[in-house]
């Protein structure tokens, strides 16, 4: 188990450095400032958002994207077991852009492979007024360069109910992910 660990961290901290020593870093022109959809308002008659467990919801923001079109997720051995990676005190902040006791409890999905820029992070709050202000906050402070050595070319938070999505990875497959996510609206 620990040399399966050991070559595992080996391999993604030299996946790392062929990242950093192969991609330049990108113009000013992505990441946040490219954007979309911003956190959508939490009004009163506003729908009662995605139903189900954020595991439940993350499936169905997944469904119908190719897998050859999507970068190879962290395993479940990484994730403390669970299919998506829990967002904790540690974490949090680095991941999303606000600490943990912001929101009611948060899942992650991050690229296995540190070069790759991809991670789509799902927030529940306490109610949906309280998911607007946490969308307004994680759009503020989630960094699109998080990876150091490259810049996620989207970056779309929105919010729909009691539940913030936080999506940054390339252009095609955010505005796609953010309409599944759209598509659950109820």
């Amino acid at each position: 188990m620990k040399k399966s660990a050991f070559f595992l961290a080996l391999v993604m901290g030299l996946s790392l450095l062929a990242g950093c020593a192969g991609k330049p870093a990108s113009s000013g022109s992505s990441g946040s400032a490219g954007s979309a959809g911003g956190a959508s308002s939490g009004a009163s008659s506003a729908p009662a958002g995605p139903q189900g467990t954020l595991e439940e919801i993350m499936d169905k923001v997944f469904e119908g994207i190719p897998e050859d079109e999507m970068p190879m997720l962290m395993p479940a051995d990484m994730n403390e077991g669970s299919k998506y990676m829990p967002l904790t005190a540690d974490n949090s902040e680095y991941n999303v852009g606000v600490p943990r006791d912001a929101y009611k409890e948060g899942i992650a999905a991050e690229s296995a492979i540190s070069a790759i820029a991809h991670s789509v992070c799902l927030l529940r709050a306490d109610s949906a007024e309280a998911a607007a202000q946490l969308a307004k906050d994680v759009e503020a402070n989630a960094d699109p360069r998080k990876w150091v050595c490259v810049e996620a070319e989207k970056k779309i938070v929105r919010q729909s109910g009691d539940v913030v999505i936080l999506i940054m990875t390339n252009a095609d497959l955010a505005d796609r992910l953010d309409a599944n996510f759209q598509a659950l609206a109820g």
